[in-house]
């Protein structure tokens, strides 16, 4: 029998000279030599003499001047270019040289490879948090800063439309904010099974049905441990946001259990939003709903992803697209009246014409806000392993389709993030009609909101008035949290100290 060898594509070298500005430049490079594996080098490093593929940025500095120099080898072609600026350094002028590499560096890249990229060198997953502050520093308006990232950023123009239609709509909303108050976040990494493109902690409900007693029952007294420091710091809940794994994929009783507690320990006369993930629908039944109706949830999710019967069975979905449809509707029977939908844009098999028809049918449901996720291969997740295979997903046209489409039908973009090693450097994009627009979402991204985390995988997002924010994470596994459930709880310390020194 003859071996097989499997040929693996070498790593992309990058040799940094006097700096070591490897964050940005690395991000430059991911945008045009996608699902790569780069290896850097620093001073004692060759010259890239004889590699057929590479790029070296070296930093000089002059007696009055600093000088950049770039060279770039790539798909057989050799490109270099230089700049001077006046007198920085990467440890007092951090910004500026990473900038200057940066846009050096994507200029050749482009030159080479003729790819047109979208969002320029805004390389942050917060777009529309970057034009908030950059109008707070400077006192310029939305429309100066919206020029600002079209010259320097070299944003195209549809992002930028895209931008300022969110951050219209955004800013009203994050204003109307109620000083000392948080968000809540409550975390069930429990899913009936593991989609291939999840990289989210979460456990199958078979694998882990023996945790979740303890888990609930802990859960439940982290809880009424964050009541009572939550009355002693004197915050108001804002939001109350269940999210995971998937929710619902708990029975109705352990949800029951878990809602009761919440409403029993925390004030909730401020709430202004009470989300819970329903998510899949082979989860959701009328007695869940019911559960959740019934403890003052006015808001949940019905995530389809797809509502394509094939790509659902290719990410490992134990649904059809009617069932979806049933779910979404029993939903509203018991008197939902703000249902979110999920799609993810550039799931393996689909098409563009898959996912137009996807959209129609969700229009079809009319939900109150739709959730546009485009694919991001993330290292934990079971497809990262065949990334190369999505260089040529035609993601781009999807999302274009839903940017174009879901205004036709009354949707407006609200929030938007970006993702690391998503394809096609695109982005996610939540839609919905006036007046159903996510706080938590929005606020999440803003991090002008401190949030609090209880469950395993959870994290408290501390944002104090200077701008400083601190996190706190809790335990990633069920069988973490639970077994080291006390040392966890200490950790509450923090949070009281903070909110003293605040003070």
């Amino acid at each position: 029998m003859q071996e097989t060898t499997q040929v693996t594509t070498p790593p992309f070298p990058v040799v940094l000279y006097g700096h070591t500005l490897k964050y940005e430049i690395e991000c430059i490079l991911k945008i045009f030599i996608p699902a790569t594996k780069f290896s850097f080098f620093y001073e004692d490093a060759p010259l890239l003499c004889n590699a057929e593929q590479g790029a070296c940025l070296q930093l000089k500095q002059g007696k009055q001047d600093t000088w950049f120099f770039c060279m770039l080898r790539y798909q057989g072609k050799n490109r270099r270019c230089c700049a001077r600026l006046p007198k920085c350094a990467p440890e007092t002028d951090k910004h500026t040289c990473e900038y200057q590499f940066s846009r050096m560096l994507f200029t050749l890249l482009q030159d080479i490879t003729g790819l047109d990229v979208p969002w320029g060198l805004l390389t942050g997953i917060r777009p529309v948090r970057k034009a908030f502050s950059t109008m707070e520093e400077s006192g310029e308006s939305l429309e100066a800063v919206m020029e600002r990232l079209r010259t320097v950023y070299l944003v195209s123009s549809e992002k930028l439309d895209l931008l300022r239609r969110t951050a219209e709509i955004q800013l009203p909303l994050l204003r109307q904010t109620p000083k000392q108050s948080i968000g809540f976040y409550i975390s069930i990494p429990f899913c009936p099974t593991r989609c291939s493109y999840c990289s989210f902690v979460s456990h199958s409900i078979a694998q882990a049905k023996h945790l979740m007693p303890d888990y609930i029952r802990l859960l439940c007294r982290e809880l009424e441990i964050w009541g009572e420091l939550m009355q002693k710091l004197h915050v108001t809940v804002d939001t109350v946001y269940f999210g995971g794994g998937t929710p619902t994929s708990i029975s109705a009783q352990e949800m029951e259990q878990l809602l009761q507690t919440v409403v029993r320990v925390f004030d909730l006369s401020q709430v202004r939003e009470f989300c819970v993930e329903a998510g899949r629908p082979d989860t959701i039944t009328l007695e869940k709903l019911e559960v959740l109706k019934r403890y003052g949830v006015d808001r949940i999710s019905v995530n389809p992803q797809t509502m394509e019967d094939a790509v659902l069975q290719r990410i490992g979905r134990q649904h059809t697209s009617a069932q979806i449809a049933e779910a979404f509707q029993l939903a509203r029977k018991i008197g939902f009246s703000n249902i979110n939908m999920d799609l993810i844009a550039g799931l393996p098999g689909d098409t563009p014409e898959g996912f137009h028809r996807t959209l129609q049918k969700v229009l079809a449901l009319d939900p109150d806000s739709i959730t546009v996720h485009t694919l991001t291969l993330k290292r934990a997740a079971t497809l990262f392993s065949d990334s190369r295979s999505q260089i040529a997903n035609p993601v781009r046209e999807m999302v274009q389709d839903s940017i174009r489409l879901l205004p036709e039908y009354g949707y407006q973009p609200y929030y938007m993030y970006r993702q690391k090693n998503t394809i096609d450097n695109q982005e996610n994009v939540g839609y919905a009609k006036a007046g159903k627009e996510s706080y938590y979402n929005m606020l999440i991204m803003d991090e002008s909101q401190s949030i609090f985390g209880a469950g395993c995988a959870a994290s408290t997002k501390i944002v104090e008035p200077c701008g400083r924010i601190t996190r706190i994470h809790n335990y990633k596994f069920p069988y973490e949290y639970i077994r080291q459930f006390d040392q966890l709880m200490e950790k509450k310390q923090q949070v009281w100290e903070i909110y003293q020194r605040m003070e």
